[in-house]
C-alpha cells in the first residue's frame, strides 16, 4: 500500500476575486528570472498553472517546436486555462490535473519545470521539490517563485491591513501552508538535494491610482467573497463582521492619494 500523500487547503480558493489577480500575471512580471533559460524546442512543465496567462507566455517562448504540459489541482481552473490558451492560438500546450507531490511523468521528462506561487500552499514543499527534480532532465532547471507575506509593507498605516496580514498568515498555516515561503526556497531546495541553486528576489509594487484601485479592490473582495473570508471566521480567528471591516480598510488604503504597497518574492533556479 502506498503512503498517503501530504495535503493542504488552498487558502485563497478559486473565486472570481482570486482569479482576477491570477489572470493579470505574465511571464514578464512573474517569471523574468527564468526567461533567459528558455529557448525554442524545450519541454516545459508548468505546475499550478491557474488560468494559464503565464503558461501561454512560456509556451510562446519555447515555440511551436517546444512542448508544454500545464498542471493544476483544480479542473474548473483548467477549463478557464483551456479557453485562454485557445484564444492565444497556442497548440503546443497540454492541460492536466496533477498533484505536485506525485507527478505522473517519467524521470527526466522535462527540460524546464516551473512553479509560480505554489510551494507556499503545499503541505510538504521539500517533497514537492524532490518530485520536480525527479522529472527534470540532466542539465535542466527547476524555477520556483513564491511571495513572502511577512515582507509586505504599505503606506499609509491602516490598522485593518495589519489585522488582514495577521489573519492571512495564521489561516494559511492552519491550512497546512507556509505564507512566508519566499525566504525559505533556498533552504527547501538544498533539503531536496539540488546541487546548484541560484537565489534571487523581485518585488511587485502598487502605487498609481489605477494600481491601488485594482489591488485594494481585489483584496477587499477576497475578504468578503472568497474562501479566505469564510476561513478566518470559520476557524474562529475573527468575528463574523471582521472581514467586512478589513475590506473597508483596503478601500480606505486604495483611496489614499499617497498610497503605496510592496511585496517581496523569493526565486530560485535549481539544477542537479
Amino acid at each position: 500500500m502506498s503512503a498517503p500523500q501530504p495535503s493542504a487547503v488552498y487558502t485563497h480558493g478559486h473565486q472570481e476575486a482570486v482569479l482576477r489577480s491570477h489572470r493579470s500575471r505574465t511571464a514578464a512580471d512573474s517569471a523574468a528570472y527564468l526567461l533567459p533559460e528558455l529557448r525554442p524546442g524545450q519541454a516545459l512543465l508548468d505546475i499550478g498553472c491557474g488560468p494559464g496567462t503565464i503558461t501561454a507566455d512560456l509556451a510562446d517562448l519555447v515555440g511551436p517546436s517546444g512542448r508544454v504540459v500545464a498542471v493544476d489541482s483544480s479542473a474548473e481552473v483548467l477549463e478557464q486555462a483551456a479557453g485562454y490558451l485557445a484564444g492565444r492560438g497556442l497548440a503546443n500546450v497540454v492541460l492536466e490535473c496533477a498533484d505536485v507531490h506525485r507527478l505522473p511523468y517519467r524521470d527526466g521528462e522535462f527540460d524546464v519545470v516551473h512553479a509560480h506561487q505554489v510551494l507556499q500552499h503545499v503541505a510538504d514543499p521539500v517533497a514537492a521539490l524532490r518530485e520536480m527534480r525527479r522529472v527534470t532532465a540532466p542539465g535542466g532547471v527547476v524555477a520556483v517563485r513564491d511571495v513572502d507575506y511577512a515582507s509586505m509593507t504599505w503606506f499609509p498605516e491602516v490598522p485593518a491591513l495589519d489585522r488582514w496580514l495577521e489573519l492571512y498568515r495564521r489561516t494559511a498555516r492552519a491550512n497546512g501552508g507556509e505564507p512566508d515561503a519566499g525566504r525559505r526556497l533556498l533552504s527547501w531546495a538544498r533539503a531536496a538535494g539540488f546541487a546548484e541553486i541560484t537565489a534571487s528576489a523581485t518585488t511587485w509594487t502598487y502605487a498609481t491610482p489605477e494600481q491601488r484601485d485594482w489591488w485594494g479592490g481585489m483584496w477587499a473582495d477576497r475578504m468578503t467573497g472568497t474562501a479566505l473570508g469564510r476561513a478566518v471566521v470559520g476557524r474562529g480567528f475573527a468575528e463574523p463582521d471582521e472581514p467586512g471591516r478589513i475590506a473597508a480598510g483596503w478601500r480606505e488604503w486604495s483611496a489614499a492619494g499617497d498610497g503605496w504597497f510592496s511585496m517581496l518574492h523569493g526565486e530560485i533556479l535549481a539544477r542537479g
